[in-house]
């Protein structure tokens, strides 16, 4: 654990004296098990004019925070346009079931059997698209990149791409909205694409155990 968290500052430090615009997320099993070895300031949000604790985001850095509520005092968006770095941590259920980091490469190197996508039972056990069925099924992702679009889709900023067709939503789903509608950045799409993928694999190789 303490090497992997030194892998994280250590590759934040570098992306901050490079000035590279970066967006991390980092999935676990347990967030709060991280969290407990990182010095760290949960990141806020601002929602009817209030400031409330941000769900994921937290800042390495010593950015101003307010004491008695323990989070930042600057909402995370503007934070980034000042330079702060927010780091998400996420928990994420799908790691429970993998025992080693070789289990987890495997299951990632693989290609997923795309047609279980058209199972709506199925679907409904994956992260993300569980409520979104009969929009996979209409669309029949066959690869990552694909299926990171159905996520896009799904999210405010993109909706009015839904029932146009491939090649028009690839034009425009991961140019960021006018009106700063949340939309889907096409590496957080892509990630949990790949954490889907890694579901339906587990999927298989779970079943072929029995």
């Amino acid at each position: 654990m303490l090497a992997f968290i030194d892998s994280i500052l250590n590759g934040i430090k570098i992306m901050q004296s490079a000035k590279i615009d970066f967006d991390v997320d980092i999935d676990m099993p347990n967030r709060d098990e991280l969290l407990k070895f990182i010095k760290h300031i949960p990141a806020s949000i601002v929602k009817d004019g209030k400031f409330t604790k941000h769900n994921t985001g937290v800042y390495l850095q010593n950015i101003p925070y307010k004491p008695l509520e323990n989070f930042s005092d600057i909402d995370h968006k503007t934070a980034e346009e000042d330079g702060w770095f927010k780091l998400d941590v996420l928990n994420n259920s799908v790691y429970t079931d993998i025992k080693s980091e070789a289990q987890l490469d495997q299951l990632i190197s693989k290609d997923p059997m795309w047609e279980l996508l058209q199972h709506s039972d199925i679907v409904e056990k994956l992260f993300h698209i569980n409520n979104y069925a009969k929009l996979v099924a209409d669309y029949k992702p066959q690869s990552v990149e694909q299926l990171a679009m159905i996520l896009a889709i799904i999210r405010p900023g993109k909706k009015h791409l839904i029932g146009k067709t491939w090649s028009e939503i690839e034009a425009d789903v991961w140019i960021a909205p006018t009106d700063n509608t949340y939309f889907f950045k096409k590496s957080h799409a892509i990630a949990y694409a790949l954490t889907i993928a890694v579901q339906l694999n587990l999927i298989v190789e779970t079943a072929k155990s029995f």
